[in-house]
């Protein structure tokens, strides 16, 4: 066998679709079941299952598997650490994200790590949803993404870091800025600015709302939508709707005087954090910089 036939191999268990594997790696599919059959025959065992709707690995190919994608995650790190030694450079930590995340989890995390590792390159790379991350995680095109964290993913490891509170923001001269705290059931009457529909924040909050009668005229009540929730409060405080938000860090009721942000303690918290292919294959300097924002979100 080889390393390429494992990376394959890898690839379609994650996947779940040759298709898929060979269109990601530029190849044929018959190209992509050659490298598997080439495994089960060496094995002499069978390591895929053919279903209706793609391929899952059987009892013998789930224990390759697991052994296949620890070893090459800790060979890709370990040939990384080896072309930063062989050009000199001292090592790069590269975050895929939302376009707020930065701004309110990330900056004085940012300020320590350089201050602990001036020479190490930051690289950030702005996405607009958890797959469009995820996706970044599987080329290989990032360490680490902060995500909000929703259902499990294959292929990825999620660690929450924060939980969030919800708050409707609300323009201050609206009745329900007054409100010491707002009852889900009381926001089927509001003028909600949404989320996309892709976005996994939207996706926990509609569902924490099906839970409550009223909650589909919520949906039919909707003004807007936007791509984060950093627009959405600003809409909100100039009074083209309410935003039903996270509670981010560095949102200060004193920098925004025409908005109110009003709690919502019925509902569930939302949970934020990094997912990574692999914990133990991350690099040192990734590793550290993940604890460094988990320490500084949490204070």
């Amino acid at each position: 066998m080889t390393l390429d036939d494992l990376r394959v191999f890898v690839a379609a268990c994650e996947s779940g679709n040759l298709s898929a594997v060979a269109r990601e790696l530029s190849r044929t599919q018959s190209a992509i079941s050659q490298h598997v059959r080439r495994l089960e025959t060496e094995l002499g065992l069978t390591l895929l299952e053919r279903r209706p709707r793609g391929v899952a690995p059987t009892q013998a190919g789930r224990i390759l598997h697991r052994a296949a994608a620890q070893g090459l995650g800790h060979l890709d790190l370990a040939l990384r650490e080896l072309r930063d030694l062989r050009t000199g450079e001292r090592g790069t930590v590269r975050v895929t994200t939302g376009a707020t995340t930065m701004r309110h989890f990330m900056t004085a995390a940012v300020v320590e790590f350089r201050r602990q590792h001036p020479d190490v390159d930051l690289e950030f790379r702005t996405e607009t949803s958890s797959r469009s991350c995820f996706d970044a995680l599987a080329a290989g095109e990032a360490d680490l993404a902060w995500i909000t964290i929703g259902a499990p993913v294959r292929g990825v490891e999620q660690r929450p870091v924060v939980q969030l509170p919800w708050v409707l923001a609300v323009h201050a001269e609206d009745p329900l800025a007054q409100r010491e705290s707002i009852d889900p059931a009381d926001l089927a009457r509001i003028r909600p600015i949404r989320l996309p529909e892709n976005s996994v924040a939207r996706a926990q909050l509609d569902g924490q709302l099906a839970h409550h009668e009223d909650e589909t005229a919520a949906g039919t009540n909707a003004t807007t939508s936007v791509a984060d929730w950093d627009t959405a409060v600003l809409l909100a405080g100039i009074g083209l709707g309410h935003a039903v938000v996270p509670a981010l860090p560095g949102w200060r009721a004193s920098d925004h005087p025409t908005l109110r942000l009003v709690p919502i303690p019925g509902l569930p918290p939302l949970a934020v954090g990094w997912a990574v292919r692999q914990w133990g294959a991350l690099p040192t300097l990734a590793q550290e910089f993940a604890e460094t924002v988990a320490t500084q979100a949490t204070r």
